[in-house]
């Protein structure tokens, strides 16, 4: 990954979208929030941080779970203010268990298996 970033237009809460996405099947896993400082981080580091807006504080997904994303790639949208990443996923990127966080149709019917049972992705170690 390359240091320098591209000036990325940040919200007026200091937040940039992100879509993430599954780097070899191309499903959409999820979508969160980053300010500038979980997008250097994730630059940085290699592995997908974000800001969560319920908890006011940078999180590294996987950092409870052990489900981690590792960045394959990042790209910037035509206006530079939302981003996708490439992701390697270890695991589930749903907090629910499943895959995706996209596991549900319209109607509520759950089209994707569950991975895990989510007492069991955060039970205490």
């Amino acid at each position: 990954m390359e240091n320098t970033l591209p000036a990325l237009k940040y919200d007026s809460n200091g937040l940039i979208p992100v879509v993430v996405q599954d780097a070899k099947t191309n499903q959409v896993l999820m979508f969160a929030y980053a300010n500038e400082d979980a997008v250097f981080l994730t630059v940085s580091t290699g592995f997908a941080h974000y800001f969560s807006r319920s908890r006011k504080k940078l999180w590294k997904k996987g950092e409870e779970s052990g489900h981690l994303q590792k960045i394959s790639e990042i790209l910037v949208d035509c206006d530079c203010d939302t981003l996708l990443y490439k992701v390697e996923q270890t695991g589930c990127a749903c907090h629910e268990g499943y895959r995706s966080c996209f596991f549900r149709n319209i109607k509520g019917e759950t089209v994707l298996p569950l991975i895990k049972a989510p007492e069991e992705i955060y039970k205490s170690k």
